[in-house]
């Protein structure tokens, strides 16, 4: 059970979860729907869970090679392939299954449509093909929280849109750090990261670049009075602790700035999401 349940990459599906949850709580409703609520986040990290699983399928070739990856469940046999394709069906069915009798056919088929963005257009192609890998294929992963607004709502907004530029800004500086903390392992497995085809000064650089635009992203929220004056003080803290790690990462060369990099900006999205769903309710 500890092997499938890795699979899932339980941790981002965690993460995923709360971006979704928030999505839901921020969207327009009369009422609190209980249904669309539990089935809705159910769902999502169902279908999150069979896209993590699928990118296990997907790169246990390469997993080999990685240190990174080497003590994954399919790596070390103690999952089989074809029980994780049937693992993957099962929680992409259920999932989907469940959107659609708990919330509605356009959530069950963004949220289909994002699995395979992640599982085929990522995993497969990109990640493969180009350093702008997880720019381009960022999109699928930052989708959650307009998930769970069409999850209430039943339409796509402006507000929703934005949740997703969010995470999707996120995305880059946050992978990058790592992708130069373990720039051995993606350059083994050939995997062009942008720090192993543009050097790790290139990707510090962009690093910094994004992580200043990501904080002029995150101000959008309270310019447009989707959020109060809670939200704009806490996101201006993490944001600038984000920025100065991603200083302190461009300024050393030191690897430790990378991986320090990289955990603050996994606490850095939460933190901020939960800094959405407590100005919602102040």
């Amino acid at each position: 059970m500890r092997d499938y349940i890795e699979l899932c990459k339980p941790r981002v599906v965690l993460l995923m979860i709360l971006t979704s949850l928030v999505g839901m709580c921020l969207a327009p409703s009369p009422s609190f729907p209980i249904i669309p609520f539990i089935g809705g986040n159910l769902g999502i990290a169902f279908v999150a869970g069979a896209a993590a699983a699928l990118n296990h399928l997907a790169d246990q070739h390469i997993d080999k090679i990685m240190k990174r990856t080497q003590s994954r469940p399919l790596v070390q046999g103690r999952v089989s392939t074809r029980h994780c394709v049937f693992f993957v069906s099962v929680l992409a069915i259920s999932g989907t299954i469940i959107l659609l009798f708990s919330t509605n056919v356009l959530t069950a088929i963004l949220t289909f449509i994002s699995l395979i963005g992640y599982a085929v257009g990522y995993t497969l192609y990109l990640k493969h093909a180009t350093p702008q890998n997880i720019v381009i294929g960022g999109i699928a992963g930052a989708a959650p929280p307009l998930l769970g607004w069409t999850a209430i709502t039943g339409s796509v907004s402006a507000d929703a849109l934005l949740l997703v530029l969010i995470i999707y800004v996120w995305t880059p500086p946050h992978f990058w750090a790592l992708a130069i903390y373990r720039l051995e392992d993606y350059a083994k497995a050939n995997i062009p990261m942008l720090p192993h085809t543009h050097s790790v000064a290139y990707t510090k650089l962009n690093i910094v670049l994004y992580t200043i635009l990501l904080s002029c992203v995150t101000l959008l929220p309270y310019f447009i009075k989707m959020a109060g004056l809670t939200y704009l003080i806490g996101v201006s803290i993490i944001n600038i602790g984000f920025l100065y790690w991603a200083i302190c990462l461009f300024l050393n060369e030191n690897k430790w700035y990378a991986i320090r990099t990289f955990h603050y900006s996994i606490y850095y999205l939460g933190i901020l999401f939960l800094l959405l769903l407590i100005d919602h309710y102040i």
